[in-house]
């Protein structure tokens, strides 16, 4: 059985939790979240905990409980504390600039790559540095591999864009391969 499933989720003060049927509703101050829950989970709102439970105890359903159990304790955090990722850019040249609901790169191509921030995201653009917030742990992540798609790092300068603890395993360039084999 799921260990994880079993854990109670705490609601902290300012959010608020619906449950209609299959849909649950979490309302903080950083936005709202809503998820259709599985056929085969039952969320039950006590003491300001949440508790999952399974309508049937079968194993191959395990998984579903803890996964279910995760998403639910995300969607919380995300309301009341949200969600951010922060990505650097390095090359010569790169630079990244917000205009109103949509980040702008110039990333040594010949024209700017824009991505548009969907509802409920938001871009902060630093010296050399992106972060993408938001309430929606999935929806941050996908932007961020989105911005991060756009221009990924190469191994030899290490050039591109990258997450904040990401490392980059360089490679050794032309000189140094051919300096060894005389």
């Amino acid at each position: 059985m799921s260990r994880i499933g079993k854990q109670l989720i705490k609601i902290p003060e300012g959010v608020e939790v619906k449950i209609n049927d299959n849909l649950i509703s979490v309302k903080g101050p950083k936005g709202e979240l809503s998820r259709e829950l599985h056929p085969e989970i039952k969320a039950e709102v006590k003491d300001k905990e949440i508790s999952i439970t399974l309508k049937d105890n079968k194993s191959s359903n395990s998984a579903i409980w803890g996964t279910f159990r995760a998403l639910i304790a995300n969607m919380i955090t995300g309301v009341s504390k949200g969600f951010e990722k922060k990505l650097i850019f390095e090359g010569v040249g790169f630079r990244a600039s917000v205009n109103g609901n949509k980040l702008i790169l110039n990333l040594g191509f010949s024209h700017p790559v824009e991505i548009e921030a969907p509802q409920g995201v938001g871009f902060q653009v630093g010296k050399s540095t992106i972060t993408v917030s938001g309430a929606d742990k999935n929806l941050v992540g996908q932007i961020a591999a989105n911005i991060r798609a756009a221009r990924k790092p190469e191994p030899y300068k290490g050039k591109g864009i990258r997450y904040e603890d990401e490392v980059i395993r360089r490679k050794a360039g032309k000189k140094a391969a051919g300096t060894t084999a005389a």
